[in-house]
């Protein structure tokens, strides 16, 4: 499949990459971790590279007052 796929002129491993770093801002670490397979220390370091940060984001939602 891979060789096919370079034939057309597309690069899997690029591919994957892009589509990784993608998903890495759309998804916190740990729910792209369980998605794809990936040990959460990988999923963490994916998302920081995309700037993802879940973190911030989970202490706002928690701070906030139920039913917001």
């Amino acid at each position: 499949m891979g060789e096919r796929l370079r034939k057309l002129g597309i690069c899997p491993a690029e591919t994957r990459s892009t589509a990784l770093f993608q998903l890495a801002t759309e998804l916190p670490a740990a729910i792209l971790a369980l998605t794809l397979g990936l040990h959460i220390t990988v999923a963490v370091k994916w998302q920081r590279a995309a700037a993802g940060d879940w973190g911030t984001y989970a202490g706002e939602v928690s701070r906030r007052p139920i039913g917001k």
